[in-house]
């Protein structure tokens, strides 16, 4: 294997990304969805960038500097300027900082799969840098089996879980519970949209008080 496949949490972690074009763009906006602090330096900007205005992300028009990577988590070359792109990356490593230099697998320290998002569910893809296209294939193939409703449905499981332990269940009891939910079809009730049945099904196995609204209205870390 020649990654080491990790899910890295960034809340609150400071991320540069270097490159105000398409690319910049989508690498800022993920970055911020996934709750990290997001600086964007570049002489110029596309607008790619217009809906990110309204967003947390910092946008500062001007040319990097070399003391721009300092302090950060991560860093982003993503120029279209090669040797702009590489002296990012020799900053970088310079700190033992951790950088990815768009289209270029070959001199970054980590790759970004293509990603199929569906809430708590995470689904990355990589050929190791070995044919992008191929990736992209897999993750539409993906996100035709795993559907908006795999969102819904783990939601909903967070929010039991959440409930059971603040009732004094033990975690080994809770896995039997899943289990059943499971058996009982819920996920595919939730994907027909059959909210009276989702409730029949969590009435028989919880009891009243599990209501499929109230699980999916609120998060579970709430």
């Amino acid at each position: 294997m020649k990654y080491y496949p990790i899910f890295l949490e960034l809340k609150a972690k400071d991320c540069l990304v270097v490159g105000g074009g398409k690319v910049g763009a989508r690498k800022a906006a993920t970055l911020e969805k996934c709750g990290a602090n997001v600086k964007v330096i570049s002489d110029r900007f596309s607008s790619g960038f217009d809906d990110l205005k309204q967003t947390n992300i910092c946008l500062e028009k001007k040319e990097y500097e070399k003391k721009d990577v300092n302090g950060m988590f991560l860093v982003f070359a993503a120029t279209d300027n090669v040797d702009l792109n590489q002296q990012i990356k020799d900053d970088a490593s310079m700190l033992n900082i951790l950088c990815n230099v768009a289209d270029a697998p070959q001199n970054s320290d980590f790759l970004l799969p293509s990603i199929v998002d569906r809430g708590d569910l995470i689904l990355a893809v990589s050929t190791s840098g070995s044919s992008p296209a191929m990736a992209k294939k897999i993750r539409q193939d993906l996100e035709k089996h795993f559907g908006p409703e795999y969102a819904q449905f783990l939601t909903m499981m967070g929010n039991i879980r959440k409930k059971l332990l603040s009732s004094g269940h033990a975690p080994d009891d809770n896995k039997a519970i899943f289990y059943t939910l499971i058996e009982k079809g819920i996920l595919e009730l939730i994907q027909a949209n059959d909210e009276i049945n989702i409730n029949a099904v969590l009435c028989d196995v919880l009891g009243k008080k599990y209501l499929y609204q109230d699980l999916v209205s609120s998060r579970s870390d709430e």
